[in-house]
């Protein structure tokens, strides 16, 4: 009976496949840049993606959350309950956007209740808080309804457009992989040629900072850059010419957008750039980051790092980007007004980069901790289920008349 125990548990809970964690770590490291690019002041921010190359974190972070839709909700839309199918994956993805949702008020409270109470000891500058929102609460509405979006907080409400544009994305998927690319291209021409086409900022003239139209076509990269690395193994197909191309425009984007006058250094950019407006996505922004993640996907070096301890420090966070995302978010605003209040010296560096990194650290250790908890009493429960199923059935006890006693 044990043996047959035991057999059902193996069959009951098949081995799982070893987790790829390049994604989580390449993730986990745009979530660092991030929270050194949201501090103009941070001297580590000299050394982020930024400063070599036409694309930042922002890019990265947008193409990987398309990559990993696709896993969690997208993949699953054709597949029968419970696991799939469009009301079950639907109502997943509410849940989802709502969760955004209550992360984007929650730090767009903290930031305006921080900068108003900050201001009565110390000036703050005009350009940490807009001014429609420093007085009064005639903003609170446009505010829960997203039409007013602060600065260094817009990256949220795109992502929940995005993934309630899943559903839309599957269909043209279902047709073809062809179709939702070019649709998806052809979506994203029409900012190009006129960048006031956005969805309304009660904040800025300008409209929403992500424009949706541009940042929908490299989330529709990753989406379909994860189809194709699931049916490769998690790998991207790349033969050595692309990997050369990839490598090519990497170097050249360093070349044409290095920061040579912070270093003290002559320009070597040969070929004059127009600018990479990162508001409608231009194409050398896209380009690179996809160049990144290709390279990343194909490398079975990479895939070592991202099993090794350096590697998984950064799978960490990136298993957990909404709530790191969130707190490096408000971290990055006590950061930017201690050193506004007290200057922005060794000291200081050392103090803002040490509490942002433990904070995103610690919330990150917290989250797996439960994750694994929970886990191992869900796997705990399976196993009980299937002994519980091969156990027979008990005989009723005799009455003490048939026992004799």
């Amino acid at each position: 009976m044990e043996r047959q125990i035991a057999e059902t548990d193996a069959g009951a809970i098949p081995p799982r496949k070893k987790r790829d964690h390049r994604v989580d770590a390449l993730r986990g490291l745009a979530l660092l840049m991030m929270l050194c690019d949201h501090v103009p002041q941070d001297w580590l921010n000299r050394l982020t993606l930024r400063n070599f190359g036409f694309a930042d974190a922002a890019e990265i972070f947008v193409m990987l959350a398309g990559y990993a839709s696709w896993l969690a909700y997208a993949r699953r839309i054709p597949r029968p309950p419970p696991d799939g199918g469009w009301i079950v994956v639907g109502e997943r993805i509410l849940r989802r956007c709502w969760r955004l949702y209550l992360f984007q008020m929650l730090m767009l409270f903290v930031s305006i209740y921080t900068i108003r109470q900050w201001r009565h000891y110390d000036p703050v500058p005009v350009d940490f808080l807009e001014p429609e929102l420093a007085h009064g609460s005639g903003w609170f509405w446009q505010v829960l309804t997203l039409q007013a979006l602060p600065s260094n907080l817009n990256i949220l409400p795109l992502y929940i457009v995005l993934l309630l544009g899943i559903p839309l994305m599957v269909l043209l998927w279902m047709g073809s992989p062809k179709l939702l690319l070019g649709v998806s291209f052809a979506i994203w021409l029409v900012p190009q040629f006129n960048p006031a086409i956005n969805i309304p900022n009660w904040l800025d003239a300008d409209g929403w900072y992500f424009n949706p139209l541009g940042w929908q076509f490299i989330f529709v990269l990753g989406m379909l850059a994860s189809w194709i690395a699931t049916r490769h193994g998690g790998d991207l197909p790349t033969p050595r010419w692309l990997k050369g191309l990839c490598w090519a425009w990497l170097l050249f984007g360093v070349i044409e957008h290095f920061p040579y006058h912070e270093w003290g250094l002559p320009s070597l950019a040969v070929i004059p750039v127009p600018s990479a407006d990162k508001s409608v996505l231009v194409w050398p922004r896209w380009m690179e980051a996809m160049a990144i993640l290709l390279l990343v996907q194909s490398s079975a070096r990479a895939r070592r790092f991202s099993e090794m301890r350096g590697g998984q420090a950064l799978a960490l966070l990136g298993r957990h980007s909404l709530e790191v995302f969130s707190l490096g978010t408000v971290l990055d605003l006590f950061a930017r007004l201690a050193m506004n209040s007290f200057g922005d010296g060794l000291g200081m560096q050392v103090l803002v980069n040490l509490v942002g990194l433990l904070g995103v650290y610690g919330v990150a250790f917290w989250l797996e901790r439960h994750r694994r908890e929970a886990a191992f009493m869900a796997g705990r429960s399976r196993r009980e289920i299937a002994r519980a199923e091969l156990r027979p059935e008990p005989h009723p006890e005799p009455h003490n008349e048939q026992r004799g006693v």
